[in-house]
């Protein structure tokens, strides 16, 4: 045998369990396609890598199984995230609704702390590596992969899977831990893209566009779910915070709410003008809450040059109904180029909650985006990765 476990990707899972081995005395070899390890942490939060949130628990993520990531997050919590870092010089700082970032230093610095590690203890990290076939001995497994254009085979009684979802393919993701895992019977929920902005077509598609580069702070919802934070108009559609959150919420052909002023009340700020000052615009009211080109793009649906004090039931309940129930129904989304995440993957009831062992064939471990577990934006997700690592580091 080569090593006490091969591990095939060397993203934010790979890494960690890499590094967890390697703190239990195990020897990993791990094969990363990609030139460098940690492609996708280099690219998060555009290069300073949101690493955690301080909030995260089970109750931030998306499965099939809403508790099967419980005993991974028992046993490797946020503090102990915060912990590992700060051990090797990085620093939380918060930046918005319990996201840490790296106080001073960016993305590479994360990548660097675990390849660090991982020379430290003599983990091999081969990258440029692309796995061409997986064979089952009778103690282990056989990986065969090419690399430079001279094909090489690794033996180890453990295999790793660690291979990402679908999102960014220029950044290397394949489908290769799914379709690996179909290889060996095991279910996959439905995968689609998470995280991503959502697309309008048709009629609405020239009043979106017009608002181009507007942000707005809103309360976005459907029946299941809701979000505050800011969603961001563009040419083709929607994006921003907000919309990547419900967007792992939605499913073609659904409707969902936006309230363009949260926590306050429309119709009572206009009762008030309408004491105060009666003759008080209702584009001037709006533009204490959005900027000018906004509140001219809701001329289209509302009175905004008459007066508050003449303005009529009808067009008080209008008003109400466009501001607080401004209904949204995508035609899309903007699919894996512009995904953050993956939504659905090898199903949970394949796996060990304990260790991620695969139940079918032992000896194989899923860990990372490629499980369906998916977290919201923020941190949420690295902490999974972290986690699955962590976990499956212990079980080797």
């Amino acid at each position: 045998m080569d090593a006490d476990a091969i591990i095939i990707g060397a993203g934010a899972c790979g890494l960690m369990c890499a590094v967890q081995a390697g703190y239990l005395g195990k020897r990993v070899v791990l094969l990363e396609k990609n030139e460098q390890a940690g492609a996708k942490i280099l690219i998060s939060g555009g290069g300073r890598c949101n690493y955690t949130n301080l909030y995260a628990t089970d109750e931030q993520f998306i499965s099939a199984n809403k508790h099967f990531m419980k005993s991974a997050f028992t046993q490797w919590t946020v503090a102990d995230t915060i912990s590992f870092f700060e051990t090797y010089g990085i620093e939380g700082k918060e930046k918005t609704l319990g996201q840490l970032f790296p106080d001073g230093k960016n993305a590479r610095d994360v990548v660097a702390v675990f390849t660090s590690i991982c020379e430290d203890f003599g983990q091999e990290l081969i990258c440029g590596a692309e796995v061409s076939d997986i064979g089952q001995l009778a103690d282990g497994f056989q990986v065969k992969y090419s690399k430079a254009g001279k094909n090489r085979i690794l033996t180890a009684p453990k295999l790793v899977i660690a291979t990402g979802g679908l999102p960014i393919p220029k950044m290397g993701a394949t489908d290769f831990a799914l379709r690996f895992a179909r290889k060996h019977g095991l279910k996959i929920i439905e995968t689609m893209p998470a995280l991503v902005p959502l697309t309008i077509t048709g009629k609405d598609e020239e009043w979106y566009a017009q608002l181009s580069g507007n942000s707005v702070f809103c309360r976005v919802s459907n029946e299941k779910i809701s979000f505050e934070e800011n969603i961001l108009f563009t040419h083709w559609g929607l994006s921003g915070p907000a919309i990547l959150q419900i967007s792992s919420y939605w499913k073609r052909g659904e409707v969902f709410n936006i309230d363009l002023l949260p926590d306050q009340n429309i119709i009572d700020l206009i009762e008030i003008e309408r004491k105060q000052n009666g003759k008080l615009l209702l584009s001037t009211l709006f533009n204490r809450f959005y900027a000018k080109k906004f509140t001219e793009a809701l001329g289209k649906f509302l009175p905004v040059e008459k007066q508050v004090a003449v303005l009529t039931k009808v067009e008080l309940e209008n008003i109400e109904q466009i501001i607080h129930h401004f209904k949204v129904k995508p035609a899309g989304d903007k699919g894996y180029d512009k995904a953050e995440v993956m939504r659905g993957g090898i199903d949970t009831n394949e796996l060990s909650s304990k260790t991620l062992e695969c139940k079918k064939v032992p000896g194989i471990y899923f860990g990372g985006e490629c499980v369906d577990v998916t977290g919201w934006l923020g941190g949420y997700n690295f902490q999974w990765a972290w986690a699955s690592g962590f976990v499956i580091a212990q079980g080797l």
